[in-house]
């Protein structure tokens, strides 16, 4: 190949990969060791063809640029770290907006649903929450502690239980977004549906006003994160069935990363919830002002972070 036809052809590619190198900030180190690999490969070949070019010594250059910028990058694995919490993140829940919305949409419809059914129909409650839990629910309230199964076991056992439990919960939620969104969206209203049996059990047996506070003092992290993570398998789903402009595979593993990120996000939160839920939801009969701190300034945490703060990040207003 002549020279001048090699400048041409690779020219345009090579002026983006200078702008993108020159501008640190936002590059991530993934993307400049691929860019690292395709400069290598054009620098080879002009070696091979063009020893002493101008060009040779312009991508031998450009090598050398990007080298630097990726070991600058491996030296700054903590400032990465901050970085996916303060900009990356956010910056994928502001892009999932609607997918959230969808998905607080469908678990609240549901939970209205769950409600309902089970306010009007006797063995709905049982169907949905199995006699095993029914009963010992009921035993629980004629001891005169109605939640007593969350000091069933030992402070450390409840939190891996239940820590477990949430992650898993959150990852099939989102997996379930590659069967294109429907199954995120009948986990999430199966979920939604437990909660509003759930409360309405509660509320028949005239327990409701005792019960349901303690329940949420872990639930406004917990529900929160099982919302959220429904948003993520929406990205996933939504990547396949609207690929845009670019072909469905690379659509969905765009999805499929941003997802990833999100319940990756999740995994403190369920983390919290679960020492909330293991080490304080024992203690049903504490004061209500110190159970209206935890679940308020919980529902503070998950709005402002999930919602709040991506906005004002997006549009400039931290």
């Amino acid at each position: 190949m002549r020279e001048a036809a090699f400048i041409q052809r690779n020219r345009p590619r090579w002026e983006a990969f200078e702008k993108i190198v020159n501008q640190p900030q936002v590059a991530q180190p993934d993307h400049l060791a691929e860019l690292f690999i395709q400069i290598t490969d054009d620098l080879s070949f002009a070696r091979t063809q063009y020893p002493t070019s101008r060009t040779t010594h312009y991508l031998n250059a450009l090598a050398s640029k990007i080298h630097l910028e990726i070991y600058k990058n491996k030296r700054e694995e903590a400032s990465r770290f901050i970085a996916f919490w303060k900009t990356e993140l956010p910056a994928v829940l502001y892009e999932a907006r609607k997918p959230l919305f969808y998905a607080f949409t469908i678990f609240i419809i549901a939970g209205v649903m769950g409600a309902v059914s089970a306010a009007f129909d006797d063995t709905f409650v049982r169907l949905i929450l199995g006699d095993h839990y029914v009963n010992m629910t009921l035993e629980n309230i004629k001891s005169g502690n109605p939640t007593k199964i969350y000091s069933s076991y030992d402070e450390t056992t409840m939190f891996f239980m239940i820590a477990w439990n949430n992650i898993i919960v959150s990852f099939m939620t989102f997996m379930y977004g590659v069967f294109l969104s429907m199954g995120t969206g009948f986990y999430l209203f199966y979920n939604g549906l437990m909660v509003g049996t759930f409360i309405t059990f509660f509320y028949r047996e005239q327990q409701l006003a005792q019960a349901f506070p303690v329940i949420m003092l872990h639930g406004t992290i917990e529900l929160s994160s099982i919302v959220i993570a429904g948003a993520a398998g929406f990205l996933m789903g939504n990547s396949l069935l609207f690929p845009g402009t670019y072909s469905r595979f690379d659509s969905f593993k765009m999805g499929a990363l941003k997802g990833m990120k999100v319940v990756i996000g999740l995994v403190p939160f369920f983390i919290l919830a679960a020492f909330i839920e293991g080490a304080i939801t024992r203690y049903a009969f504490m004061h209500w002002s110190l159970k209206t701190l935890i679940i308020g300034l919980s529902a503070v945490l998950m709005i402002y972070y999930f919602v709040v703060y991506p906005y004002r990040l997006r549009h400039g207003k931290l």
